[in-house]
């Protein structure tokens, strides 16, 4: 079974304008706009009873709204030695319940608690060798960031196969926020 993990999928126009920030970071591997998302939890390499355990117990998540997901500015994980670049999402209450209701649910087929802080983000690039001063000197120059808005309709669980990072990223199942 593939890498799975469940996520927020970015509207296409959301994309097309996230994509205008690629270029410019020496020693950055862009991800490519269709493979753009917000991760909700990292699942990882699962067997095919826990696969299908998971998609199960995903269907089993309390009815909500649609979500409404504003990405707020560009920011990097790494500090002094970056390794992302991701334009950051507010964490919203409506976010992190679904995150949180998520967690849950996923320990429920047995798989051990997430030790990551939960960070709302679009991952535009994974760095290699990229200093703390080009990755500030990237965030100036595209200085200020226009927010973006959207609503979420739906999470979904991703596959994604074996790769150097940033995808090629299959939707398995779809779960409506109604």
């Amino acid at each position: 079974m593939p890498r799975l993990f469940t996520g927020l999928e970015i509207p296409p126009e959301i994309g097309r304008t996230l994509s205008t920030y690629r270029g410019g970071l020496p020693g950055a591997r862009w991800i490519d706009p269709e493979n753009y998302h917000i991760t909700l939890r990292f699942i990882g390499d699962v067997d095919d009873r826990t696969a299908q355990d998971l998609f199960s117990v995903l269907g089993e998540r309390r009815q909500r709204d649609p979500i409404t997901v504003t990405i707020e500015g560009l920011d990097s994980f790494g500090g002094g030695r970056p390794r992302a670049v991701f334009a950051r999402a507010t964490a919203t209450e409506a976010l992190s319940d679904l995150q949180s209701e998520q967690e849950r649910l996923v320990r429920r087929v047995g798989l051990p608690p997430e030790k990551r802080k939960f960070t709302p983000h679009v991952t535009l690039a994974r760095l290699r060798d990229a200093s703390a001063l080009a990755v500030a000197d990237y965030f100036a120059a595209r200085a200020p960031f226009q927010k973006l808005t959207f609503t979420a309709p739906r999470f979904v669980l991703f596959s994604s196969r074996d790769s150097v990072g940033g995808g090629p990223y299959v939707v398995e199942a779809a779960y409506p926020l109604e």
